[in-house]
């Protein structure tokens, strides 16, 4: 009997993620003036290029350089147990592979720009009037809609078989 076929094919969502963050990053570089803002949407979005050497929210942004080692080995580590995780899981089980492909697309995204630039290219700035949510991207993005989706989907619960005796 063969094997019932694994998630791991959701790995082409973390690959079109890859893709698209390093696209995005390659075109905001060659046309924007760093910490100079283009609005897009007056009163709510600019593109903004800004850099990271941090993690999320700037989190350790003015360590001293050691963080980029941290951050690249933690987003390894996390990615390495993901890939594990699909490979588990059955390939219909979109509601946890989903996710899961979106959070590992990002994190490879950004560990991308850690060991090429030894920083994070950020260009997406929400804003309202004097309130502005720190510059993401793509990467950013999609980590934090697969970690939105696996816990509304977690706390959706599974249904339990039919049938029984």
């Amino acid at each position: 009997m063969q094997p019932k076929p694994n998630a791991q094919i959701w790995l082409i969502v973390s690959a079109i993620v890859i893709a698209l963050d390093q696209l995005t990053k390659h075109i905001v570089l060659a046309i924007l003036q760093p910490y100079t803002p283009v609005p897009v949407i007056p009163g709510l979005l600019n593109w903004t290029l800004a850099f990271n050497t941090g993690a999320a929210f700037s989190f350790l942004h003015d360590a001293g350089g050691w963080q980029r080692w941290l951050f690249s080995v933690l987003a390894v580590g996390v990615c390495a147990v993901l890939v594990v995780w699909l490979k588990r899981l059955p390939r219909t089980d979109w509601r946890t592979a989903l996710p899961l492909a979106l959070v590992i697309g990002g994190a490879l995204g950004n560990l991308i720009d850690r060991l090429r630039f030894g920083r994070v290219t950020d260009f997406i700035e929400v804003y309202h009037q004097q309130w502005s949510w720190p510059a993401f991207n793509v990467a950013d993005s999609a980590i934090s809609v697969g970690a939105v989706l696996l816990i509304v989907f977690g706390l959706g619960g599974r249904k339990a078989p039919s049938g029984g005796g």
